[in-house]
């Protein structure tokens, strides 16, 4: 059974692998050999503190060769392992802390944890398959974040580290991994899922100095990353003013936003056959993919995000895709009322409207919740209405969100102002930031008198100017 068990396999590879680069950073190489030491040595430190399984732990860490160490020795361990992403607010922080009973792990507590000696005994993976293993926090614009929690079992039963369960399109992504850029946090779903499918694919992780595109490509060479549909926007015109060698690039895996067919005929155009165009989310790892040979060879699968693998079960109820695969979250951590609202009788909804056209492409039409995609961060409009209108001079609130060349999408704000009262949109923009993070602040802020009414009597928010 252990040998089934998520990260087994992982550090069956990296126990094999010798002197094979499995981590570039800097002028610093890992090899697999020396990784394995690393995750070796954090594991039996962790041990020391008493983490092993059923046991929280938070991972607040850099990107960094130790800081993968030691979210797989987390794993190793048995631990129920958090990553915390940067941009959290303080008080998103102390709750997901508390909400979790976790022990902090941050780069210093990991620094010391090397300098434990690493047990004689091979390591092997010790978590029990109906254990929590990861608890991946969403974005946190409704207030909190909610944590999808994926157990063990779910973990083991991913594609990720099995080229023999590779679905063909994660294949051929997989055969241009051989240098995938890291940024941002290792406690990205995506980021870690797809830098487990390079090192099974026998690529090497290349810590992105610097972060932007399309320097990073450039310098390090890189064969993949991924990408946001505002950053591929941006890397599209800066190509076409000045273009940079980036011959190296195989594959740039395009996340988060909803992407017009036009301008990813135009990104393949002009970066040549590299775009995959993927779509998931973070109850369910990826949903389905689609290929640059795919969408060069079909407008239907220009237009969609590429047929789902036979192992995920897709079901359409009226219009809304349900969906399950077998490594899917099976409920948001100790939030039993939007767990029954999501996880219904072993599927996932989506709350995304789409349809399957003939040949099986899925195409996604809206959405069925009032929500933005910032930079690859799912932003509900509520809270974020909720929080302008705490203000006394904002009567009424209203958030609608419009395509963005830099974000993919951005949050606009419309306000009814109190009588006599005039908003100040600096202290309004600081507030939401304080409460929801970032993502959620609103790009524009538009005073009105009042806000458009459908025929319903409701607010029709798409005819606010």
């Amino acid at each position: 059974m252990h040998s089934e068990v998520w990260p087994q396999p992982l550090l069956d590879l990296l126990a094999t692998g010798d002197d094979r680069p499995v981590f570039e950073d800097g002028a610093r190489v890992v090899t697999a050999r020396e990784m394995h030491v690393m995750i070796r040595r954090i594991a039996a430190g962790l041990r020391g503190l008493g983490i092993g399984p059923g046991v929280g732990v938070a991972l607040k860490l850099g990107v960094s060769a130790p800081a993968f160490a030691a979210t797989i020795a987390a794993f190793a361990v048995g631990a129920r392992v958090s990553g915390l992403r940067p941009g959290l607010t303080p008080p998103q922080l102390d709750h997901l802390l508390s909400n979790d009973d976790a022990t902090l792990i941050d780069d210093a507590t990991v620094t010391d944890l090397l300098s434990t000696a690493a047990s004689s005994h091979p390591l092997v993976a010790a978590g029990r398959p109906s254990d929590i293993a990861r608890i991946i926090y969403t974005s946190g614009s409704t207030g909190d974040p909610k944590g999808c929690a994926q157990t063990y079992a779910a973990m083991s039963a991913a594609w990720a580290p099995y080229p023999d369960r590779w679905p063909p399109a994660v294949a051929e992504l997989a055969s241009r991994m051989q240098r995938y850029l890291v940024f941002g946090s290792l406690a990205s779903q995506v980021m870690l899922e797809y830098g487990i499918l390079t090192l099974a694919a026998g690529g090497t992780l290349v810590n992105a100095h610097p972060p932007a595109f399309p320097a990073a490509i450039v310098e390090h060479r890189a064969t993949a990353s991924v990408i946001t549909v505002g950053k591929l926007y941006q890397l599209v015109r800066d190509q076409r003013a000045d273009p940079a060698d980036l011959s190296s690039l195989g594959a740039l895996l395009v996340s988060g936003s909803p992407l017009d067919p036009g301008r990813l005929a135009e990104a393949l155009d002009v970066l040549g056959p590299v775009i995959f165009h993927g779509y998931g989310q973070t109850e369910t790892g990826m949903i389905s993919l689609v290929t640059p040979a795919e969408m060069l060879a079909s407008p239907a699968a220009l237009a969609s995000v590429g047929r789902p693998p036979t192992v995920n079960d897709i079901s359409l109820r009226d219009g809304e895709l349900y969906v399950r695969t077998p490594a899917q979250a099976g409920s948001y951590w100790k939030n039993p009322s939007e767990s029954a609202e999501v996880f219904v009788d072993g599927w996932i909804r989506t709350r995304d409207l789409a349809e399957l056209d003939p040949d099986g492409n899925l195409r996604l039409l809206g959405r069925t919740r009032d929500v933005i995609i910032v930079n690859a961060n799912l932003v509900y409009a509520g809270p974020i209405e909720r929080t302008l209108a705490t203000d006394p001079a904002v009567a009424e609130a209203y958030v609608v969100g419009r395509p963005d060349e830099q974000t993919g999408e951005a949050v606009h704000a419309y306000l009814v102002p109190a009588i006599g009262q005039t908003p100040d949109p600096a202290l309004l923009r600081k507030l939401v930031a304080h409460r929801l993070g970032e993502a959620a602040v609103p790009r524009t802020i538009t005073l009105i008198d009042q806000v458009p009414i459908a025929s319903t009597g409701k607010p029709d928010k798409n005819a606010l100017p």
